[in-house]
């Protein structure tokens, strides 16, 4: 008898769990006749800044838009350089090729996958404006240090956290150390919409501000202050979001239940090495990703057992071909690349069950020819 597919992500469940709830959002937004920029685009915009410990939320349509925005809104451009990590998903280096500066690489911690910044203390330069961390996978970079290395060379921090709502480095949330904060609402996050959607975080009046002419054409009433471009999040977007934002704490205490499951379940299994929490870190487990030998063949094995995973990322960022013009090559960051051979990702869900967290580490544990559990 084929055995029940366990998938990486199961986007139906909260949609499921909440489906009352959020069609009477619909219906309300719908009615109302507002559905861009209303009244709920306003309340998810304090909401969040509020859980996030900022003053300010600035919501778009997309974590990439936030990005990009992010670094119009503090004139970095041609010339400049933005400090980031090579393992990453491709918006980060993406937008700051976008507005017209150059993204240099700085390598991962091995431990938790985050960028280093003993390797960011090494390539910053006399045109280097900003630091862009990516809070991989659920977990915080090493804020503290970042932000002394920041201010000692009198540079930007644009926190790139579309992986890490209420992650937290010393008790502090993620998108509070830097300029700027950016969050992305796309479904398979741990906050997702049914669509696309973004959010920038700030503290900085100012920069709030400009930030709102710039999602908005870079004006308003038909008079334009600059040029922006048009990035708003949808009314009926912030709606959904509203609806399940009061269950994000529950259904992040979920992930971390499920990754401290596998965590004992797996714990002998010398060929794998667990996902490492930082102990002055908050992680929120977007992703369960492990290092595991022989990755490649125990992928097909799991799949081969009904059991998805998957890869992020099978190619750093320096050696994507949409990258080759930096002259980067092979060998010239070592653990974003080791990473990229190693990692996989097991589904850690909301609504995941124990007993299907139990038959997928014994599926593992049969693939290294460990007792099952």
């Amino acid at each position: 008898m084929k055995k029940e597919t366990i998938p990486i992500n199961d986007l139906a469940y909260q949609q499921k769990l909440l489906m009352p709830e959020i069609l009477d959002a619909i219906e309300e937004v719908i009615s109302s006749g507002r559905y861009v920029l209303g009244e709920k685009v306003e309340e998810i915009e304090k909401e969040i800044a509020s859980l996030c410990g900022v003053k300010f939320g600035i919501g778009v349509n997309s974590g990439t838009d936030a990005l990009i925005l992010s670094l119009h809104a503090l004139h970095i451009g041609r010339g400049d350089e933005v400090i980031t990590s090579p393992f990453s998903f491709v918006a980060s280096a993406e937008s700051i090729v976008i507005v017209g500066a150059r993204p240099v690489f700085a390598d991962i911690d091995p431990l938790t996958f985050n960028i280093s910044p003993a390797e960011i203390e090494k390539k910053i330069s006399k045109r280097t404006k900003a630091i862009m961390p990516v809070h991989l996978f659920g977990q915080a970079s090493d804020m503290t240090t970042i932000t002394e290395i920041a201010k000692a060379n009198s540079l930007y921090i644009i926190e790139d956290s579309a992986q890490a709502i209420l992650a937290r480095h010393k008790n502090k949330p993620v998108c509070s150390f830097g300029e700027v904060g950016c969050l992305s609402f796309y479904p398979t996050k741990n906050l997702g919409a049914i669509g696309d959607g973004g959010m920038i975080l700030t503290s900085d009046e100012d920069l709030c501000r400009r930030l709102k002419l710039m999602r908005c054409h870079g004006g308003r009433d038909y008079t334009f202050q600059f040029l922006g471009t048009n990035s708003r999040l949808d009314e009926l977007q912030a709606a959904i979001l509203l609806v399940k934002l009061p269950y994000l704490k529950k259904w992040t205490e979920e992930r971390r239940k499920n990754g401290q499951i596998y965590k004992e379940l797996l714990k002998d299994v010398e060929e794998i090495q667990l996902p490492y929490e930082k102990p002055e870190n908050y992680h929120v487990y977007h992703q369960f990703t492990l290092r595991a030998k022989n990755r490649d063949e125990l992928r097909n094995y799991l799949l081969n057992e009904g059991i998805q995973t998957m890869v992020y990322y099978p190619h750093p960022l320096h050696l994507q071909p949409a990258f080759s013009y930096l002259g980067y090559k092979e060998g010239d960051f070592p653990e974003a690349e080791k990473a990229a051979r190693e990692v996989i990702s097991l589904p850690i869900y909301p609504g995941l069950k124990e007993e299907q967290i139990i038959r997928i580490a014994n599926a593992i544990r049969r693939f290294y020819g460990r007792k099952e559990v």
